[in-house]
């Protein structure tokens, strides 16, 4: 574990001792109490200048954006380089190194947000109960950028042909892998 300046380990220790309440308070409400006083203990630090080190909790407006910033930054050269095409065209052609690709990315980025401990990220909400909202929304942007960008250079073509259809899924899918990489970085390097 890495060595943090003592204000950042007193906002870890108050987030600990936080979730700890969260799990054994009665009500609804007093976990919505204890939810605002994160957000609150999670806002305070928002005047400290430090970049690295900070307790991150919760997904906004902010942070989707700092993630499709880190996906653009990290997803255009993928886009001019020709290899991209190559690389989803050689996949496609293998099914298993789709789904290889697809959760090699998702692992980094599992690995950025929660274990590589670049910032104390905290999971604020989950979707149905299991999937962090922060990862939900760090590898959906990164695959909606890679999509969207792509489509928008005529790098993919979503026609009615099943085949062309898989070719461009599986060229999305090799610019997806550094987007997710920049749209993590993006998204929790700032400190949000």
């Amino acid at each position: 574990m890495s060595e943090r300046p003592p204000e950042t380990e007193g906002i870890g220790e108050l987030f600990d001792e936080l979730e700890e309440l969260a799990d054994i308070v009665d009500s609804d409400e007093e976990r919505k109490q204890v939810r605002e006083a994160m957000r609150a203990a999670a806002d305070a630090q928002d005047d400290d200048p430090a970049v690295f080190g900070r307790v991150i909790w919760g997904f906004d407006r902010e942070d989707f954006a700092e993630a499709v910033l880190g996906s653009l930054l990290f997803g255009i050269p993928m886009a001019v380089e020709g290899g991209t095409v190559d690389a989803g065209r050689h996949i496609a052609q293998h099914p298993l190194y789709f789904l290889g690709t697809v959760a090699t990315a998702v692992a980094m980025v599992v690995g950025i947000l929660y274990v590589a401990d670049f910032q104390d990220v905290r999971v604020a909400h989950r979707i149905f109960g299991v999937v962090p909202r922060r990862l939900a929304g760090v590898t959906l942007t990164a695959l909606g950028t890679s999509v969207a960008l792509l489509t928008g250079w005529g790098l993919v073509e979503w026609s009615s042909d099943p085949a062309l259809v898989w070719e461009s899924l599986c060229i999305c899918a090799v610019a997806f892998v550094p987007m997710a990489i920049g749209a993590a970085l993006g998204d929790i390097l700032p400190g949000s």
